[in-house]
């Protein structure tokens, strides 16, 4: 059990490090942005992490320990398994005296340590350390990935030829153990997409993580055709075709956590490109309280959930997280007492109590098709995974205004968009009015590494072509510089600077005077216009609002939002 804040109180407002209101902005910055009451005092820079981290030992009676300064035992590290370390936030980093060295976050954990002592059935030594010190000592588990890969990978690339031509049992198990490898490293760096690219002289392996590419390793070209023949096999793909594009999916398992491999490979002029996207059972912990909207936008979409019928639309560019806040809003929805129904293309994630449909056009199941068939199945809430046309449109429509909640999804390029474009979809403007509730616009935006985050001093003079006076002022008044944050780049974050990424969000809520400008067919700009006046705050305006907080940079939101 960590410290309760009665013991925050006693150890930082009576030690004088901080006064009371100072500690229950930092509790509420906490609530708000996620992570633990020491990695809020060390990013608003209230407290330094020296001095949090001797002060919170202190406080849990045990001793310190900083893993960027100890050398960790990689054998002691293999007896917690990766996905336990970094959920209960422990490392087993050495033995000393007999004893196993077991470093947490929180000390007072004495389930898990009880646990831990049955498991290894010897002596442990308990240690604090910081939230930023633990996040470094983690990077053991993927550097050995990393090393294993890189090691398998360069074997593989002597002996590639070898492996091309004898076909043996050991150079196919060679080839399925760093297929293995490959998607093993995906998976502990977080990535989404793998994209396995044949060039003319070799085997490009590169991730999305956090939504940029990253090249990471190179193969001998002599592989690509055994690469891919697995990747078929394990999808029941077709081995024999070369030059069709073909979709196929399959489950892996890492470190016991299941995750779904969405397969797409397409022929290119050096041969078939292979794009994996990876599908953890991480990604269905997501709430609408973790993806980052504010709390007067939150209500909004939970009244809007709350209501009978009517329809939700999550709206932006294809990666923007738009069937993610939808799937959010179902765990909302997600009761004993309603039937659910989604049509989707493709089902991401299997969610218990749902009735989900995979769209199939070979067998003429469209989201057309599927949603008539859906409200014939007698349901309460039905998703629509993209609307994209105007018979999917059309039926979404009629659907909300007959008793149904709907909820879908538009590529739109904000909130207010999604209205003209319904009625360019041939809906009627009235229907739209009355059967619309709340729309939501959304972008990903990089979240800053809280290993390695730093302040530094943000010229916004550069900024006043692409960002409103209006905007500037309210969050910075006149400066031209003001403090803002980056990360300097860390084992953690690969240097980059970023770990994870956040949403941004427009949420307009249709009132009795939009509906009117729906219904006089207005466009795009006096719908925005009149959305601000009742209180929207826009995509960029919610970035803004997010960099002030320091858990992103000015450059990213423009980045994704210019």
């Amino acid at each position: 059990m960590s410290l309760s804040a009665q013991e925050l109180s006693a150890l930082l407002v009576d030690s004088g490090f901080l006064t009371a209101e100072q500690l229950q902005a930092a509790l509420n910055d906490t609530e708000t942005n996620g992570g633990s009451i020491e990695e809020t005092l060390i990013r608003t820079e209230r407290m330094t992490d020296d001095e949090v981290s001797r002060l919170f030992a202190d406080a849990y009676g045990v001793k310190l320990v900083d893993l960027r300064k100890t050398e960790i035992d990689p054998e002691a590290v293999k007896g917690i398994a990766e996905i336990v370390a970094k959920k209960q936030q422990v490392i087993s980093y050495g033995w000393k005296n007999g004893k196993r060295q077991l470093a947490l976050v929180d000390p007072r954990n004495v389930e898990l340590i009880s646990l831990l002592q049955k498991k290894f059935g010897e002596e442990l030594e308990i240690a604090y350390t910081s939230p930023a010190s633990l996040n470094e000592g983690l990077t053991v588990y993927s550097s050995d990935t990393h090393r294993a890969v890189g090691e398998l990978a360069e074997k593989l690339q002597k002996q590639g030829e070898a492996a091309v031509s004898r076909q043996g049992s050991a150079a196919q198990g060679l080839l399925i153990q760093m297929v293995q490898n490959i998607l093993e490293y995906g998976y502990d760096n977080n990535a989404s997409d793998i994209h396995i690219e044949p060039h003319e002289k070799q085997l490009l392996v590169r991730y999305r993580i956090d939504g940029v590419l990253h090249d990471v390793f190179h193969l001998s070209k002599a592989l690509h055709e055994l690469v891919v023949a697995r990747i078929k096999i394990l999808s029941n793909l077709r081995t024999d075709e070369h030059f069709a594009a073909q979709d196929g999916k399959f489950r892996a398992f890492f470190s016991g956590v299941k995750t779904d491999i969405r397969v797409s490979i397409l022929p290119i002029v050096e041969g078939e490109k292979i794009v994996l996207r990876l599908l953890s059972e991480r990604g269905r912990t997501f709430t609408l309280e973790s993806l980052g909207f504010a709390n007067r936008d939150l209500e909004k979409v939970k009244a809007a959930a709350e209501k009978p019928y009517g329809m939700i639309l999550s709206t932006g560019p294809t990666g923007s997280g738009k069937t993610t806040s939808m799937y959010a809003v179902l765990k909302i929805l997600n009761q004993r007492d309603v039937n659910i129904a989604t049509i989707e293309d493709p089902v991401e994630y299997d969610i218990d109590g749902v009735n989900q449909i995979q769209v199939n056009n070979r067998t003429n199941l469209t989201f057309a098709a599927g949603l008539r068939s859906i409200v014939r199945q007698d349901p309460d809430i039905i998703m629509v995974g993209e609307i994209r046309d105007a018979e999917t449109a059309n039926i979404s429509v009629n659907a909300a205004m007959t008793g149904h909640l709907v909820l879908s999804t538009l590529h739109t390029n904000d909130a207010a968009t999604a209205l003209p474009r319904l009625v360019d979809m041939e809906v009627e403007p009235f229907l739209i009015a009355s059967s619309v509730n709340v729309i939501i616009a959304q972008r990903l935006v990089r979240h800053i590494c809280k290993s390695c985050i730093t302040s530094q001093d943000l010229d916004l003079t550069s900024y006043k072509r692409s960002i409103p006076a209006p905007l500037l002022e309210k969050y910075f008044g006149a400066k031209e510089s003001v403090k803002g944050f980056y990360g300097k780049g860390c084992k953690v974050c690969h240097q980059s600077g970023f770990v994870g990424r956040l949403g941004i969000f427009e949420v307009l809520e249709v009132s009795d005077k939009i509906r009117e400008l729906i219904t006089a067919r207005a466009n795009a700009a006096e719908i925005t216009k009149v959305a601000i006046a009742e209180g929207m705050t826009t995509m960029l305006e919610d970035g803004i609002r997010k960099v002030t907080e320091g858990v992103t940079t000015l450059e990213e939101i423009m980045r994704v939002v210019r």
